[in-house]
């Protein structure tokens, strides 16, 4: 067993607990209000910026077999996952360039800047974003909302693509065997949860 697979079996307690969150069945069901999503778009918008930054310090400090993986991410989160939220802003009346870090918006991505300074640390700090929206968004689609923008938000975080570089980052885990690893990942998963109760 690798050490992504470990992880995992650490992590799906705290991922069951994502999953049970209000915030999150709202969304399954479709009926999540729209100033709670809004307000989670805001922040998300927030912390995906600082995201980029994260996969662009770690890319500076990657093996040439990593560092592709580590760009294509950043590209895609800025054109790709950062479109979809300027896109529903629209739809939910949300302020993304007014918008203010709240406190576990700003826990988090300090967590992910910090951890960053260590490769392998890095990769393991990050990782529960990606398999967490990425098996999120597998489980949500087996049974999509009916209302069209969440379903949109379902369908980016169920796509096989995305589940394709979570897989990616996991095997890259696998290769550097970070030390430190479950530490850094479980504190991820932590944030991870505590994003979901948005200001």
């Amino acid at each position: 067993m690798g050490i992504s697979q470990e992880l995992h079996a650490v992590g799906r307690p705290l991922l069951e607990a994502q999953l049970a969150h209000p915030t999150v069945r709202g969304i399954a069901r479709g009926d999540l209000p729209d100033e709670v999503f809004r307000s989670w778009l805001e922040q998300d918008y927030l912390y995906l910026l600082d995201y980029v930054r994260v996969f662009s310090r770690l890319a500076w400090q990657a093996p040439d077999a990593h560092l592709g993986v580590l760009v294509d991410l950043a590209y895609s989160t800025w054109h790709e996952e950062l479109d979809l939220h300027r896109s529903l802003s629209a739809d939910f009346g949300a302020d993304l360039g007014g918008a203010v870090k709240g406190p576990a918006c700003a826990a988090y991505t300090a967590f992910l800047l910090e951890s960053a300074a260590d490769y392998g640390n890095g990769l393991a700090a990050l990782y529960p974003c990606m398999w967490g929206y990425s098996t999120l968004g597998r489980i949500l689609a087996e049974n999509p909302p009916a209302e069209p923008r969440y379903k949109a938000w379902v369908d980016t975080y169920a796509d096989p693509g995305f589940a394709a570089l979570s897989d990616r980052i996991a095997q890259m885990i696998d290769d550097v065997r970070p030390e430190r690893a479950e530490e850094f990942f479980v504190e991820g998963m932590r944030h991870e949860l505590a994003f979901w109760d948005v200001p």
